[in-house]
């Protein structure tokens, strides 16, 4: 079968399309052919070294499909830690869900990562049950999680602020329910915060971007608020001082979705609550590009210059 494959470790470069064996499916695992594939910052970060748990190169990348089951032909889109830009992949059966109907393979395939992670953001902050009058800052809010999460937002009822880099970037996402756009390239999103908060601040931050961002993220919170840690887009780690904590009694939770996809009842409630939004209509994953899988690299390019709006996906062809 054709795969891309990591071939060393390196930027989009070391991706290449080659001729690979067909997995075979452990215990627990079933064999999907795959139609699409969704690219995240996580693929980024295991091709060059990044990624806890990945293993050494060479190695078929990707981490989320959408495509059929060999076994009866159901359509079905997948998570797994690698292998998913590739014609089959063999995938655990918990991690598998039905399809909502009328989504194409891109739409499926450009679900799973983003909408758990969102998902589980909301409930990491404890806004699932208790939202109302809560303010959110989102960050990246034009990505793929960023866009998830201003539609669960919206569900949920909060009052949303969000960054991105370009003003039509914001407004195709204040066309899904963000209340409050702010460009960080041109205003300081800290500032800008403490202005549209009237100096009050929010209540929980999502935030991926990780370097000097962490601690601007907590400057943004007020009493007893709370940023959620799900990435270091940046490249670098977190860097703040747990003495910027005390003052207004802040937190911050890290949220990582490779662990939490090993818990079978937290991903049954997560999927209980957005297979029911999805089937009725109020999620459904905002596409930008559609590359084949030969341009992996290409979408690999894209993501790290912050280019993509909503979720950027590979055919497989």
């Amino acid at each position: 079968m054709k795969a891309v494959v990591i071939t060393r470790l390196g930027g989009p470069e070391v991706l290449e399309v080659h001729d690979v064996a067909q997995p075979v499916p452990q215990p627990g695992e079933e064999l999907i052919r795959v139609q699409a594939a969704g690219v995240n910052f996580a693929d980024t970060l295991a091709a060059s070294g990044g990624y806890p748990g990945t293993p050494k190169p060479p190695l078929v990348a990707g981490r989320e499909f959408c495509g059929t089951r060999v076994s009866n032909g159901q359509r079905v889109m997948g998570y797994a830690q690698w292998g998913a830009f590739a014609e089959f992949v063999a995938a655990r059966s918990a991690l598998l869900w039905p399809v909502p109907e009328g989504w194409s393979s891109e739409e499926g395939a450009a679900f799973p990562v983003n909408f758990f992670t969102a998902y589980f953001a909301y409930w990491k902050a404890g806004l699932l049950d208790q939202s109302k009058g809560a303010r959110v800052l989102i960050h990246a809010v034009a990505g793929g999680v960023g866009t998830a999460a201003v539609q669960i937002g919206k569900l949920l009822g909060v009052e949303m602020y969000g960054t991105s880099s370009s003003d039509e970037k914001l407004e195709r996402v204040q066309q899904l329910g963000l209340q409050h756009a702010i460009n960080y390239k041109k205003q300081d999103y800290q500032e800008a915060i403490k202005k549209l908060t009237h100096g009050e601040g929010v209540d929980v931050v999502f935030e991926m971007l990780g370097g000097e961002h962490t601690a601007k993220s907590v400057r943004c919170l007020r009493d007893f608020g709370r940023v959620i840690v799900y990435g270091a887009a940046t490249g670098q780690p977190a860097h703040f001082d747990p003495r910027l904590l005390y003052a207004k009694g802040v937190s911050v939770h890290g949220l990582w979705l490779t662990y939490l996809s090993a818990n079978p009842d937290l991903m049954k409630q997560a999927w209980k609550q957005l297979s029911a939004w999805s089937e009725r209509g109020d999620l459904r994953p905002v596409i930008g590009e559609q590359l084949p899988m030969g341009k992996a690299a290409e979408a690999y390019r894209l993501l790290a210059e912050r280019k993509n709006l909503g979720k950027i996906v590979l055919r497989i062809e």
